[in-house]
C-alpha cells in the first residue's frame, strides 16, 4: 500500500513537468463578436428575401468587370483587365450583357438571354454562340458563360411555392474595415431551400446566407442537381437606391467552370424599375457572321469562336 501511495505521489509530482514538455503551442487568429447582432425567424427573414425580389421590375447597371479562368484542372489561373460593361434585367428571366473594349469602346461581347435561349455575338472575332441556355461540362472559362449566371447572382428570388426551407445558424469571420488586424467573428443566419421530397429524399437548391449584423444576404449557394455548388455568388458594399438595398459589390464563381467575374457596380449610374424599351432583348446576328450552336454536340466539343481568331503575329 505504501509502495503504491508513494508512486501516486511521484507520478502527481512530475506532472507538472511532462505537460510543459508535451504540449505545443500555435497562434491563431484572435477574433471578437460584432458589437450587436440582430435577431429574427425564418418566416421574417423570407418575408424580407421575398419583398426584396418583388421591389425590382428592371435594372440598368454600369459596371466594371473583370474575370478569371483556369484552375486545379488547367493548373493555371489567368486574371483579365477591367472592362466597362452594361447589365439591363427585365423580369422575370430577360437579361442583356455588353462588354465594351477599353479605350474604343465598341462591343467586345454582346449576349442576351430570355431564361430559356441566350445568343453571344462577339463582333471583335466576327462569331456568334447561340443555344440553351445552359453550359455543358466540356466549356470550360469564359466560354461556359451563360446569362442566366449573372441574373440568378443578381437577383435572389424568395421562396418558390413548391420549394421547402429549413435555417442553420453558424458563423464567418469578417475583417473589421476600419481597424486594421481586427478580425470579427459574425454570426449568420443561412437559410436551405430544397426541391419537394420525393418520397424521405429532397435536393438543396440553393442556400441563402444572411448577416446578424445587417440581417442582408452577404453570400448566396446554387447548386446544380448533382448536389455540386454551381455558382456562388458574394455580396457586399450595400447602397441605398431609393426603396431598394443593392449590393455594388459581386463576386461570382463558378467552380465547376473554372471561372470568376467580379462586378462592381457604378452607384451614380444604377437606375432601377425604369420601364425598358421593347426591343432591348433583341440581338440580331450580322449575316456572314460564323455561328456555332451549343445545342449541337459536335460544336460543343470545341471551343466556340477559336477556328475564327487571327492567326498570331510573329
Amino acid at each position: 500500500m505504501r509502495i503504491k501511495t508513494a508512486f501516486a505521489a511521484g507520478l502527481l509530482s512530475i506532472t507538472p513537468a511532462l505537460t510543459g514538455c508535451l504540449v505545443h503551442k500555435h497562434t491563431v487568429l484572435k477574433t471578437h463578436p460584432p458589437d450587436f447582432v440582430l435577431n429574427s425567424t425564418l418566416d421574417n427573414l423570407l418575408a424580407e428575401t421575398n419583398a426584396r425580389y418583388s421591389k425590382l421590375n428592371s435594372m440598368q447597371l454600369q459596371v466594371e468587370i473583370s474575370s478569371s479562368t483556369g484552375g486545379s484542372t488547367q493548373g493555371v489561373v489567368k486574371q483579365s483587365i477591367n472592362f466597362t460593361a452594361y447589365i439591363i434585367i427585365g423580369k422575370p428571366e430577360n437579361i442583356r450583357v455588353v462588354l465594351l473594349v477599353p479605350l474604343i469602346r465598341s462591343a467586345a461581347l454582346d449576349m442576351v438571354s430570355d431564361g430559356r435561349n441566350f445568343k453571344m455575338l462577339i463582333p471583335p472575332k466576327n462569331c456568334a454562340i447561340v443555344g440553351s441556355d445552359v453550359s455543358l461540362p466540356s466549356q470550360k472559362g469564359l466560354y461556359s458563360l451563360r446569362p442566366a449566371v449573372i441574373l440568378d447572382s443578381l437577383l435572389i428570388q424568395g421562396r418558390g411555392n413548391e420549394q421547402v426551407v429549413s435555417m442553420t445558424q453558424d458563423s464567418r469571420v469578417v475583417a473589421n474595415p476600419h481597424k486594421r488586424k481586427d478580425y470579427i467573428q459574425e454570426p449568420d443566419y443561412d437559410i436551405e431551400f430544397l426541391s419537394q421530397p420525393d418520397g424521405p429524399v429532397a435536393h438543396t437548391l440553393r442556400v441563402l446566407h444572411i448577416s446578424r449584423v445587417n440581417l442582408l444576404p452577404y453570400r448566396q449557394d446554387i447548386y446544380n442537381e448533382e448536389g455540386k455548388v454551381a455558382t456562388q455568388a458574394i455580396y457586399s458594399n450595400y447602397e441605398k437606391f431609393g426603396d431598394i438595398e443593392f449590393p455594388t459589390k459581386i463576386v461570382i464563381q463558378r467552380p465547376l467552370d473554372e471561372l470568376g467575374l467580379t462586378i462592381q457596380v457604378e452607384r451614380s449610374k444604377a437606375k432601377f424599375n425604369q420601364e425598358l424599351p421593347s426591343d432591348e432583348f433583341q440581338l440580331n446576328i450580322p449575316n456572314g457572321t460564323a455561328t456555332q450552336d451549343m445545342d449541337d454536340p459536335v460544336s460543343a466539343k470545341s471551343n466556340p469562336c477559336v477556328a475564327h481568331e487571327s492567326p498570331p503575329q510573329h
